[in-house]
């Protein structure tokens, strides 16, 4: 037997748009309220230390993703393992999955503090960082992945909530965490004057709160979803089954990564001022971002409990409930940033050379964007169904690839900063389309009608 869990959603039955979006909107406001720890990093060195500072700590992100991104992605495979065992009513499996992964969480994050210190400055120095902004943006780092632990223990703690439907829990814990680096970064920076160092120091601290709040959740609850320190393991069975899922989902982030990575290093040839402009614009836009991602692990989670207990007739509906819900949201931040855009930015920086380049990029991502939602559900959708490497290939070729010959040819024959930042929408609609289509294919191979669950 199971304990039902307060903070549950059904997902298999009922509605489905209005459930989407209760599942959601904690999800969003919690990546929103994550984002407010990488924006007040930057809002805080860029009025109070300046441009350097600011291009050090915006610069460090695509970076940063690259190194971590197979690892978080694992969290992805834990989600769609744990809602398929739970909607199928395989309640011992869920609970070896979950000890499993807390377990995995702490290996990959304590692995990961060498990994950055180690790779820090070469990594920076070979994306062409101005010799002004290596040494902060290296501190920065070094320190940032002092934090790894609790980072991976929040991600995996908070994708086995996710799995049945508790995204509010989660949202709580980041925003005691938010709380606590906004306050920690004043302190740190202008009070004390650490700089960078503090910013850095103060977004680890943050992290130790939300994912020690995670853990502790995960051993108070009574549902299968029960953690029990004295029985984390590495069950490599379980191990294999969320790598089938989450690898391929981290290989995707890091092949995105490694083009971005190609990207920035394009933007610093403008340098330090664009750098600036560029890491304002793209926090910025970080935002939206993160609501559409929000609809995105939806999909994936209402796909996966679905399948799992073998509601087939529903999944065209989530299909198009979660499209519509992804252009909903990109449409509320295309008239926020159409309306408010240069205001917001100002809280960035005061730097009218700062504000001019990283209106360039805004005005681009504003009428885009939102093909980026779509193409992130499409993913979901596949992914959700248990494939974990088809959407990293169609990925691999349809964005990743045509961004990169973009960056070789195009921009290689029109260095403008403008014509960089267009490889992004076409290769967000190139690829949104090659995966509708997969999507449709592998749709037609299951039944059309639902089936009872096996005793």
């Amino acid at each position: 037997m199971n304990t039902k869990s307060s903070n549950e959603i059904d997902m298999i039955n009922g509605p489905i748009l209005t459930r989407i979006l209760t599942f959601a909107l904690p999800l969003a406001l919690s990546g929103i309220l994550q984002l407010l720890f990488n924006a007040a990093d930057v809002i805080v060195v860029g009025r109070f230390v300046g441009p350097q500072a600011l291009a050090a700590v915006g610069s460090t992100g695509s970076l940063t993703n690259l190194i971590t991104n197979l690892f978080i992605g694992l969290s992805v495979g834990v989600n769609v393992v744990v809602a398929m065992n739970y909607a199928a009513a395989k309640y011992e499996e869920v609970s070896r999955v979950v000890h499993t992964s807390i377990a995995t969480a702490l290996v990959c994050g304590l692995f990961l503090i060498g990994v950055g210190i180690l790779v820090s400055k070469p990594a920076l120095t070979a994306m062409d960082t101005p010799a002004d902004v290596l040494p902060l943006s290296t501190r920065y780092m070094r320190i940032y992945f002092c934090g790894m632990p609790f980072i991976m223990l929040y991600n995996f703690g908070s994708a086995v909530l996710r799995s049945i439907g508790d995204t509010k829990r989660p949202l709580y814990y980041l925003f005691a965490a938010g709380v606590v680096n906004v306050c920690l970064n004043l302190l740190f920076v202008i009070v004390f004057g650490m700089g960078v160092a503090g910013v850095a120091i103060a977004t680890v601290m943050s992290y130790v709160v939300s994912g020690t709040l995670v853990l502790i959740t995960l051993m108070r609850e009574k549902s299968c979803l029960h953690v029990d320190l004295r029985k984390l393991n590495l069950d490599l069975a379980i191990i294999k089954k969320f790598a089938a899922v989450g690898i391929p989902a981290g290989l995707q982030s890091i092949i995105f990564n490694i083009s971005n990575i190609l990207i920035q290093s394009s933007v610093n040839s403008f340098g330090s001022i664009c750098m600036a402009g560029n890491s304002a614009a793209s926090n910025l836009e970080g935002f939206q971002y993160t609501a559409m991602h929000s609809i995105y692990t939806a999909a994936i989670t209402f796909m996966g409990q679905n399948m799992g207990a073998k509601k087939y007739s529903r999944l065209n509906k989530i299909v198009g409930a979660s499209l519509i819900c992804s252009v909903l949201v990109s449409a509320i931040f295309m008239g926020i940033y159409t309306i408010f855009g240069e205001d917001l930015l100002h809280l960035y920086t005061t730097d009218t050379q700062v504000i001019g380049w990283a209106l360039r990029r805004l005005h681009i991502f504003i009428l885009g964007y939102w093909i980026c939602g779509l193409m992130d559900c499409g993913s979901g959708f596949l992914r959700g169904m248990g494939y974990g490497t088809l959407p990293t290939i169609v990925t691999l070729i349809g964005a990743c690839g045509l961004r990169v010959l973009w960056i070789f040819t195009v921009f290689a024959a029109n260095h403008d900063y403008e014509v960089l930042l267009w490889g992004y929408p076409i290769s967000w609609t190139v690829t949104f389309i090659a995966l509708m289509i997969c999507y449709f294919a592998a749709r037609s191979r299951l039944p059309k009608k639902d089936e009872a669950l096996s005793a």
